[in-house]
């Protein structure tokens, strides 16, 4: 699945691929100006703010550079039955906004279809665990202060403008749970300018960075920050854990009582047992087997009592694994095993690339049987039916397979 958002950040930022995601700085401008409208406008934000059930954290404001009370922006809602929903004081968040004030929405692509689309797309291409938050200021609104991130992030710019100050990391690969606390920005600056509708930035984990519109007065700035969750060595070790319950020596009890060469010996068994299970899996097998085991996200099933499954797109975080076997081909994907016969080939590729497929155009092309793979995958849950509200999210930035 190429997403015209890939594209466009990769064209913006110089990039052949995602290899450069965390190793350095880099900023640039989407030559696709009509792209950022497509994604979200700050009036889409809202409505989609209106309409759901929100809470703190996941939804938050500021004004002043502090957090505001949720009280101040959120109210219940009750039901003809009573019942106390929490839901967006419209008229008190616009009230904030018309002072000067920031609203953050984390993990819009939980809400809305084309930031789900998105997100996906970039975890395609990254082969990473990907969220979106959402970030709208009004006016002078101050941003956070300096602070760093424990995972890589691509920000861009949606609408208005906004003032960055992006500086160097002061540990090297941070982590949220670390050895070391890091308090201290560091003293590099490595960018100070504004972000503009269409421009990209991506800013390694670690770095510190802070964003406001203080001293612009009126106006607005949006922008959507994807955070990419790359695993660490740290995360291999945690895998291999779990590995070493298969040996029997790892599930004795330590010896707290023994005589001292007694727990000595016990220490040599261990650390070479160690050794043996650190070899016997590698970090590149941890990376394989996390993606095959995601599982399948949130999503609408596929009930037959609303109708025929007539369109479909694969949903899985990550790509699937299609492996050819002579007579066969296993697909691995979302912790299992499918397997269908050599010339269901044609048909898997389509119904697995990530675009929406059509069904009854699909036939043409790879013939009658993409029905019936679509059925199976679908109830597997690799492949979802294709809503026209997750439909929207793909139109004009994926291509549909089908066609």
């Amino acid at each position: 699945m190429k997403h015209r958002l890939v594209r466009g950040v990769e064209d913006a930022l110089g990039w052949d691929g995602p290899g450069l995601l965390g190793k350095e700085f880099a900023r640039g401008s989407l030559r696709d100006v009509e792209l950022v409208e497509r994604m979200l406008t700050p009036q889409g934000l809202l409505d989609m703010v209106m309409r759901r059930s929100l809470a703190n954290p996941q939804f938050r404001c500021f004004r002043g550079g502090e957090e505001l009370h949720p009280k101040a922006y959120l109210s219940p809602q009750i039901s003809l039955r009573g019942q106390s929903i929490p839901m967006a004081d419209m008229r008190r968040l616009g009230n904030l906004l018309h002072e000067g004030a920031t609203i953050v929405l984390d993990q819009a692509n939980v809400f809305d279809p084309t930031m789900e689309v998105a997100c996906r797309a970039m975890q395609w291409w990254s082969r990473e665990n990907v969220q979106v938050n959402v970030y709208l200021t009004t006016n002078d609104a101050a941003g956070f202060d300096l602070h760093w991130d424990d995972h890589d992030v691509l920000i861009i710019q949606l609408a208005g403008e906004k003032d960055w100050e992006v500086r160097g990391a002061s540990r090297q690969a941070p982590l949220y749970r670390d050895a070391d606390r890091n308090d201290t920005p560091s003293d590099e600056i490595v960018w100070t300018g504004a972000m503009q509708a269409g421009d990209v930035m991506h800013i390694p984990r670690g770095y510190w960075h802070r964003a406001s519109r203080v001293g612009r007065s009126q106006g607005r700035s949006m922008h959507m920050t994807l955070g990419f969750a790359k695993r660490t060595g740290v995360n291999w070790f945690s895998w291999l854990a779990d590995w070493s319950r298969e040996t029997e020596l790892f599930r004795r009890d330590l010896d707290r009582w023994g005589e001292p060469g007694e727990r000595a010996a016990q220490q040599r068994e261990l650390a070479a047992a160690a050794a043996r299970v650190i070899t016997a899996r590698s970090p590149a097998d941890y990376l394989a087997v996390r993606e095959r085991e995601a599982v399948t996200p949130r999503h609408v099933p596929f009930l037959e009592i609303f109708g025929p499954l007539e369109a479909a797109v694969c949903i899985t975080d990550f790509p699937p694994l299609i492996e050819e076997n002579g007579d066969t081909v296993a697909v691995l994907a979302a912790g299992k095993k499918l397997t269908f016969t050599a010339e269901a080939l044609p048909a898997l590729h389509v119904l697995l690339s990530g675009r929406p497929v059509r069904l009854a155009e699909a036939v043409r092309g790879v013939g009658d049987e993409v029905g019936l793979l679509a059925r199976i995958l679908t109830e597997e849950e690799l492949c979802a039916g294709l809503t026209p509200e997750l439909f929207s999210g793909y139109t004009g930035l994926v291509t549909n397979a089908g066609c």
